[in-house]
């Protein structure tokens, strides 16, 4: 269209027509600017969105925040720190993981490692494992009384083994509200 105008104007050949072909042909200049513009900062932006962010800390050389390319694994995140301190747990972080932007990396020490192991342990043996466990042990449950653990043995034996804590809901007599109570407290494992 820009060019038909042109033409048309041209026609005329006045002084006053030609200001109006420079002033046409400025616009388009600008306009082709501002397209220009948008689309480098379009760039700018999946440039930005094809890297991830990761705070890597504890037993390492350089703490803080990395960039990482998409896809990255925590191998890649514990390289850019610099790689482990003498005093870390090289086996405690999954180095194969893949990572997630934001993600928070903590490398700890053996000391802490031991430490977080332990704690670990202790909380798992206080978890009633609804698979193995018997009436008496059900019953230190929240919300479980003897008939209710005798159910949940009845049904763990007619049906087998629970695949998941959520599937001890199918038992009567326990719906939600008691679930949410155990649920902190039971294991499958």
């Amino acid at each position: 269209m820009g060019t038909l105008l042109c033409a048309m104007l041209l026609a005329g050949c006045g002084v006053q027509d030609e200001a109006l072909v420079l002033t046409l042909e400025r616009d388009e200049q600008a306009d082709a600017l501002e397209a220009e513009k948008a689309l480098q900062s379009d760039l700018v932006e999946e440039v930005s969105e094809q890297k991830i962010f990761v705070h890597v800390c504890g037993a390492v050389k350089r703490p803080g925040v990395v960039e990482l390319p998409p896809e990255s694994r925590a191998s890649d995140a514990l390289e850019a720190a610099g790689g482990l301190l003498a005093e870390a747990q090289p086996d405690y972080v999954n180095l194969a993981a893949r990572l997630e932007d934001a993600q928070q990396l903590y490398f700890p020490t053996r000391e802490e490692a031991k430490l977080l192991r332990e704690e670990q342990e202790e909380v798992a043996e206080d978890l009633v494992n609804i698979n193995t466990a018997g009436i008496e042990q059900l019953c230190t449950l929240p919300g479980i009384g003897e008939a209710r653990a005798a159910d949940i043995v009845a049904y763990r034996e007619a049906r087998g083994a629970f695949p998941n804590k959520e599937a001890i809901m199918e038992v009567s007599g326990i719906k939600q509200s008691v679930y949410e109570k155990l649920c902190d407290r039971i294991s499958v494992n």
